[in-house]
């Protein structure tokens, strides 16, 4: 199941990071995970820039610049959920106390989205496909695994991505580790051996109500050697947010790039 064509409506579909100069961060994401990439294409409203990474010759993430009005802070990762009607998911998101970031616009030939955060400010981008439908390559090394969110408040965020979503709910423990399975009825995703459903499509942990880190949504990527790929992370001038360690099962390690944006690196953990 690693290679996709369609995802349903209410399915994570695809990331990007953003960045003042996303040029600087190709050499840094190819050398991390092999990337290659085509474009740049041209960003509507923006006049940014945009290049998607490819493995195999398959899209799995996007590079972009930054909007105009956050060019100078941190580069951040972006992760964008299929929807049928982009207007119709504002309004429900509006209904559920979320708050409309950037209002529908076309990404022509690719798609139509929109930026969105839930009532407890995570922001992530709504996705309503046109020739770009998502990543055509998951769940591998050097393909996107899943996103997580974090948040002080998950019993509204429960509420709040089930009416948008139609996501239902499942306690995950692990050792230490406690965290909430987002899950899409009828859907079938993720790879067989997995330890969790196939139909998880996200995982969502409560962090304190006065944490330094604000409630977002963030990326990790499976990598097939952990601690080789942090230490080849950090001299292509990344920090380590979280060293390599063992975790609910996978070694995984919390980076920031040379820009700023955070995103983790996994893989289930050897016995």
């Amino acid at each position: 199941m690693s290679e996709r064509s369609h995802y349903p409506p209410g399915t994570p579909c695809w990331v990007d990071v953003l960045a003042a100069d996303p040029e600087s961060e190709l050499s840094f994401y190819a050398g991390l995970f092999g990337w290659d990439f085509i474009g740049p294409g041209p960003m509507a409203n923006t006049g940014g820039k945009y290049f998607v990474a490819q493995v195999r010759g398959r899209d799995v993430a996007g590079i972009s610049s930054a909007p105009p009005n956050q060019r100078h802070g941190p580069g951040f990762w972006n992760t964008y959920v299929s929807v049928e009607n982009v207007e119709e998911s504002c309004e429900t998101a509006a209904r559920g106390g979320g708050s409309i970031l950037l209002a529908p616009f076309d990404a022509l030939p690719a798609g139509r989205m929109a930026v969105v955060s839930d009532p407890a400010g995570a922001a992530f981008a709504l996705w309503e496909p046109k020739e770009r439908v998502g990543a055509q390559l998951v769940n591998e090394p050097s393909a996107w695994a899943m996103s997580a969110l974090l948040t002080p408040d998950v019993e509204g965020a429960k509420e709040f991505y089930r009416a948008l979503f139609g996501w239902k709910w499942e306690i995950f423990a692990a050792g230490a580790t406690r965290a909430t399975l987002c899950r899409l009825p009828g859907y079938v995703g993720g790879e067989p051996e997995q330890p969790v459903p196939r139909d998880v499509v996200g995982v969502m942990i409560e962090s304190a109500a006065d944490a330094k880190i604000p409630p977002h949504w963030s990326v990790d990527f499976w990598i097939d050697d952990v601690d080789a790929s942090a230490a080849r992370a950090a001299q292509g001038g990344a920090r380590l947010l979280a060293p390599p360690h063992d975790a609910a099962g996978f070694r995984r390690c919390v980076l920031a790039d040379p820009a700023g944006a955070a995103f983790t690196i996994s893989r289930v953990a050897r016995s």
